[in-house]
């Protein structure tokens, strides 16, 4: 796999080191069951795509448009974003539909068209302005952002099947 053109800018070269045959000791926890209904874990990646945010602000300060600094984090989420990398496009999804809104446009769903026309229309701007979206999609989305108490065994609601039938007359 090689790396995005702003990645390998800015990445040093790090030294060899020597690998066991062991697997690799800490890998990142993935959520507790489906992630959709995982409190902790969806509050992980809000905190991840409020990173991503910074991390494409930052990119762009070396005058890379948009595009080029959104592509790619996901093939290091795990390094950069502190998730399992194959929800790393999840978060990808997630920040650019933030920009496309910051902007003032629809973002719809990650599989529509919007997201894309949103990018393209965002792509005409100059990099100062993108940036400035870019900020602007940041302090919204941690504003807007829930707060997150961590997961506790809640009571089930009753059963609608063990109420007693009410008499109407």
């Amino acid at each position: 796999m090689t790396l995005p053109r702003w990645l390998a800018l800015r990445r040093r070269p790090q030294p060899e080191v020597t690998r066991t045959a062991e697997p690799e000791a800490h890998s990142l926890p993935g959520p507790q069951g489906p992630w959709l209904t995982d409190p902790d874990f969806r509050a992980r990646l809000r905190s991840a795509t409020l990173t991503m945010l910074d991390l494409v602000e930052n990119v762009m300060e070396d005058d890379f448009t948009l595009t080029e600094s959104i592509d790619g984090f996901r093939y290091h989420a795990a390094e950069l974003l502190n998730i399992p990398a194959e929800y790393g496009v999840l978060v990808e999804a997630e920040a650019a539909a933030q920009i496309v809104e910051a902007a003032g446009l629809p973002a719809g769903s990650p599989f529509g068209l919007s997201i894309a026309q949103g990018l393209a229309c965002i792509q005409a701007l100059s990099i100062e302005d993108q940036q400035n979206l870019v900020r602007a999609a940041a302090r919204r989305y941690a504003i807007n952002a829930p707060t997150h108490r961590p997961a506790r065994a809640r009571p089930a609601p009753p059963s609608p099947m063990g109420q007693p039938s009410r008499s109407t007359r």
